[in-house]
């Protein structure tokens, strides 16, 4: 896969980019990550990304013209059209099935707001509009940074084991089970006795209903949606019930 990161700050994404299971898969070649600055196709010599407003109110808004440019610019790199990114606010909210979706793509550009946001015009050239939650931040390279690590992570070969993707929160609608290491016993808490007995079908069956618990528990809005028993949406009702 090849990520191409349109920004005013370049610099921020160094760091983060190259740490952990994401500068692995870069080392690796499995994912190639390129950044732009924005301001390099601008036409002014202040290098201007932004202006005020039509209609008046507080702020600045990301001027079009340098966005058209870059986004050209950056598609024209490779034969390979690519899917293009717009980390906003206003965006979809971003889930782990959409990064699934993207995991699939061969190209992705994301373009990063700042200011008020863009000029709307610019969102023409947009496949997908995303936001990682419903609150503002001071600009979109902290939003760009979590959905690239959510993506890369689901590209073949970047984790060490296969399944690792597969049991985790929100892949079946649900948040992840607990789990647990050694010591067995930890300041008097022990792990359950049930992870212990080598029981593959009982455990599994604990699993699935403290990962619905969980759910319960912290994330109800997520059950409307996950695929469950009766049984287990009776269970799901009793927690949350009990936990009021």
């Amino acid at each position: 896969m090849i990520i191409d990161v349109i920004t005013i700050l370049p610099d921020m994404f160094e760091g983060p980019l190259s740490a952990s299971v994401i500068g692995l898969a870069r080392e690796r070649n499995l994912v190639k990550i390129r950044l732009h600055d924005l301001r390099n196709h601008t036409d002014d010599r202040h290098r201007t990304t932004d202006d005020y407003p039509y209609g008046g109110g507080p702020g600045m808004v990301m001027k079009p013209e340098p966005i058209f440019r870059a986004v050209r610019t950056v598609q024209d790199l490779e034969p390979t059209r690519a899917t293009v990114i717009f980390m906003t606010p206003s965006g979809s909210r971003f889930t782990q099935k959409i990064a699934g979706r993207l995991s699939e793509a061969e190209r992705m550009i994301v373009i990063c707001g700042r200011y008020e946001g863009f000029d709307e015009r610019v969102l023409t050239l947009a496949d997908i509009e995303l936001s990682i939650g419903d609150y503002v931040l001071t600009g979109g390279e902290l939003p760009a940074m979590v959905v690239i690590d959510a993506v890369v992570r689901l590209l073949p070969e970047v984790l060490g084991h296969a399944d690792s993707t597969l049991e985790e929160s929100f892949s079946e609608g649900l948040l992840e089970y607990p789990q647990y290491t050694r010591p067995q016993v930890f300041e008097e808490m022990s792990v359950p006795d049930v992870l212990l007995s080598g029981d593959h079908a009982r455990i599994a069956r604990y699993r699935r209903e403290q990962a619905i618990a969980k759910t319960a528990l912290n994330r109800p809005e997520m059950l409307a949606t996950a695929e469950l028993t009766e049984a287990e949406r009776a269970l799901a009702a009793r927690i949350i019930e009990g936990g009021q």
